[in-house]
C-alpha cells in the first residue's frame, strides 16, 4: 500500500457515495491471514500517536486523588476523586457505563493498586485500564494538558480475538492529504507489529460511515 493507492480508492469512495447531510467518517480495515491468535506472542496490542486529528472527538477521564484533582478537572472531560471510588466498587452498571463513555483513562500513579482493586474487573477486559505505554499513568504532580492533546491523536490497535483491526482515520470533508498520512503512519506502524509485518495482511479496505468497503491494493 503506497500514498497512490490511498488516493485512488479515496477518490473512488467519495466519487460512489452520494453526499450526506453529515461529514462521514473514513474508516480503515485491515484483514489478516496467517496468524494463530491462540498463541498470545502473535497477539497485536500498541498505541500508535497519528500526525493529525482524525475529526472524533477523544474523550478522557482521570482518576487521581487531591493532588491532579484541580488540573484534572480543568483538563480532561471527566475527572473521579478517590473518595467516589467506593460508587463504582458498588455499582458495576456504573463502571460499564462510565466505561463505555470514555476512550482513555489516565490515573495517578501513586493510586494505580486502588483503580485496578475498583474499576480492574470492568475496564480490563474492555481495554480501558489506564496504560503506561499511552503515558496514562502519572505522578501526582503532572501537567496533564500536553498528555490530553496527545490521546486525541492516539489509536489503540488490538488484534487479539479475531484476524482484524477497524478504525476511522479521518473524516470526509477533512484535508485529503492528513488523511493520506494518518493511513499510512498507522500503516506503516501495523506491519512491524505482525509476526511477518506486510505478509500478514490478507486485504485492507477503505470505507465512509454509510458505504461499501473498497479495497486498498
Amino acid at each position: 500500500m503506497d500514498k497512490k493507492s490511498i488516493t485512488e480508492a479515496l477518490k473512488k469512495l467519495k466519487q460512489d457515495n452520494k453526499k450526506r447531510k453529515f461529514s462521514q467518517s473514513i474508516d480503515f480495515v485491515a484483514n489478516f491471514k496467517d496468524i494463530d491468535l491462540k498463541k498470545t506472542d502473535q497477539h497485536v496490542d500498541y498505541f500508535v500517536q497519528l500526525h493529525h486529528p482524525r475529526g472524533k472527538k477523544i474523550k478522557v477521564c482521570a482518576l487521581v486523588d487531591s493532588e491532579l484533582l484541580e488540573d484534572a478537572k480543568k483538563t480532561c472531560d471527566h475527572a473521579i476523586h478517590l473518595d467516589d471510588f467506593q460508587k463504582y466498587a458498588k455499582d458495576k452498571k456504573a463502571a460499564k457505563k462510565l466505561a463505555a463513555e470514555y476512550d482513555f483513562f489516565i490515573a495517578q500513579a501513586n493510586i494505580m493498586t486502588k483503580v485496578a482493586a475498583t474499576f480492574g474487573r470492568v475496564f480490563g477486559p474492555r481495554g480501558r485500564m489506564p496504560n503506561p505505554k499511552a503515558g496514562c499513568v502519572v505522578p501526582p504532580k503532572a501537567n496533564l494538558k500536553p498528555l490530553y492533546d496527545k490521546l486525541q491523536n492516539t489509536i489503540k490497535v488490538s488484534v487479539k480475538v479475531t484476524p482484524m483491526f477497524m478504525c476511522g482515520l479521518g473524516k470526509e470533508d477533512q484535508d485529503e492529504a492528513e488523511v493520506i498520512d494518518n493511513i499510512m503512519t498507522l500503516y506503516n506502524s501495523l506491519i512491524h507489529h505482525l509476526p511477518k509485518e506486510k505478509n500478514n495482511i490478507k486485504k485492507m479496505f477503505l470505507k465512509l460511515t454509510m458505504s461499501k468497503a473498497i479495497e486498498v491494493q
